[in-house]
């Protein structure tokens, strides 16, 4: 606004580029996260696979105990450390 109480062109293409900036920036903090898939679907297995189990997987986030089971950033559910499934990816 300027001195006289006015909008000038300038201020109102401002406020018409930012708008929708903030628009998105709330809509983005707002959408749900990804649901995770199914063990079906990713054809998980209580047992490794070719040496490769979910202990070793970026995904495995670990149980109370080594060998408690845990949970997965990908998959649904309870998953055992010594598990694997189609998602595996190397630590």
């Amino acid at each position: 606004m300027n001195g006289s109480g006015k909008y000038t062109r300038k201020d109102v293409i401002g406020h018409l580029i930012a708008l929708p900036a903030f628009a998105a920036a709330i809509a983005m903090a707002a959408a749900p996260a990804q649901a995770k898939s199914s063990q079906a679907a990713m054809k998980y297995q209580k047992s490794p696979k070719n040496g490769q189990k979910c202990s070793g997987c970026k995904f495995f986030v670990a149980g109370a105990s080594k060998t408690a089971n845990g949970t997965c950033k990908v998959v649904d559910g309870s998953i055992s450390p010594n598990g694997w499934c189609m998602a595996y990816s190397p630590r």
